[in-house]
């Protein structure tokens, strides 16, 4: 009896789970302020286009802060990239903004590093934080392009520090392409701190309590989220909805572009499939994969009618089917920034207007669909300098009223030739 008694898991304490979920997300928060307050730019300042998460020792999402929620379902594909493609040890930090590798436009760079204690891993962090510029055709890295190669500099998973030291390599070629090196310097460092700040607490939790304990109620928290998100989903009639809705244009062609949906509800899981959604365009609106797990995840967590956590138990009663080719979740070389700020939006009120059908009581009517950006760039003569202003406001459910301001050092090369930017 003894041995059967010690071979049963134990129970978990409601009580205690709170004060892990808690802790968790405390964790996250704190990596956010340490980022917001030590990065350079005002993006990041004060516009808080960033967001922090924890992940477990396989890369499902544990925790995230409150922060950008189109980030959602895209921060743990990026680990999910890091993982696969780099051997992340003490020390290391590995960073990516591909967007077909989990990111999800160009100028979110994402930093990725392991928490380990004696050798053994524990945990993972990220930080991801939206950069003012990566380079590409235009100041702020969000034209209308045509194909990625002319958004920016695209980074696939690659090591920015190996063993606490700076690969200088890795550093020197993403200052040498953008137009603001010292201000992206500044949001690496402060990067890194956040990932160093979610470490140090994360040590401190297991030291505290013990890596047995830890480890169950990291567990205990993706299954609570995963019973709330199915027992949100089973409070939909079963059936199947369906909906469309277009965006005007890819600023190429005059073209409408119709994203539909069909979400299959059957007890407490649910099927969201964007078949019949056209194929990705010649613009840069087209959303990768990570954009559009991302809003479902979103759309699903609001139906929740309290507080969950974000992580990977609240995708775990969702299937999403999105093929690939089409404005959902494109293949390269397709240019995608317009798809995190735009298309986004619009897949929101698809899956919204799909759901009201099934309970109209409780889905709000639609947003514009738009984040409504505008990007204005000129010639300063008197300080010898390009400004630019990057502005973005929104009703819309993915991001609050943001506005931005950035001045780009004047380029060498501005100076022999044509100047492109120069009001006149």
């Amino acid at each position: 009896m003894r041995s059967r008694k010690h071979s049963l898991p134990r129970k978990i304490n409601p009580v205690q789970l709170e004060i892990f979920k808690s802790l968790f997300h405390a964790i996250a928060e704190e990596m956010g302020a340490t980022l917001k307050r030590t990065a350079f730019s005002p993006n990041i300042k004060e516009r808080r286009d960033y967001s922090c998460a924890i992940f477990d020792d396989r890369g499902d999402m544990v925790a995230q802060g409150d922060h950008m929620p189109v980030h959602l379902g895209s921060m743990p594909l990026s680990v999910k990239a890091a993982i696969e493609n780099r051997e992340i040890g003490p020390g290391d930090m590995v960073i990516l903004n591909d967007p077909y590798k989990g990111g999800t436009h160009l100028p979110d760079l994402t930093l990725v590093s392991g928490v380990f204690s004696q050798r053994k891993l524990l945990f993972y962090v990220a930080s991801r934080a939206h950069q003012s510029d990566i380079g590409g055709m235009s100041p702020g890295s969000m034209p209308l392009a045509e194909e990625i190669y002319q958004e920016g500099l695209r980074i696939p998973p690659a090591k920015l520090m190996s063993n606490g030291t700076i690969n200088r390599d890795i550093w020197e070629i993403i200052l040498a392409n953008v137009r603001t090196p010292d201000e992206r310097e500044g949001d690496l460092s402060a990067m890194i701190g956040a990932n160093r700040t979610g470490e140090r607490r994360l040590r401190e939790i297991v030291s505290k309590y013990g890596w047995n304990e830890v480890s169950r109620y990291v567990a205990a928290i993706l299954d609570y989220t995963e019973r709330m998100t199915r027992q949100a989903i089973s409070q939909i009639h079963n059936g199947i909805y369906e909906a469309e809705d277009f965006l005007d244009d890819d600023g190429i062609t005059n073209k409408p572009i119709a994203i539909r949906v069909k979400i299959a509800v059957k007890e407490d899981l649910a099927v969201v499939d964007f078949s019949g959604s056209d194929p990705q365009t010649a613009g840069s609106v087209n959303a990768v994969y990570a954009i559009t797990a991302s809003v479902v995840f979103y759309v699903f967590r609001t139906l929740v009618g309290f507080p969950i956590p974000s992580n990977a138990g609240g995708m775990r009663p969702l299937r999403i089917i999105a093929p690939e080719g089409t404005i959902v979740n494109a293949r390269p070389p397709a240019a995608v920034c317009g798809g995190n700020v735009e298309t986004s939006q619009r897949i929101v009120d698809v899956l919204y207007k799909c759901l009201a059908q099934a309970m109209p009581d409780r889905i709000p009517a639609a947003s514009q669909g738009t984040m409504n950006n505008l990007e204005m760039a000129w010639w300063r003569r008197r300080c010898s300098r390009a400004a630019i202003s990057h502005q973005s406001s929104t009703d819309g459910p993915l991001r609050a009223a943001q506005v931005r301001t950035l001045r780009v050092e004047r380029r060498r090369s501005w100076r022999a030739g044509r100047e492109p930017y120069r009001s006149k």
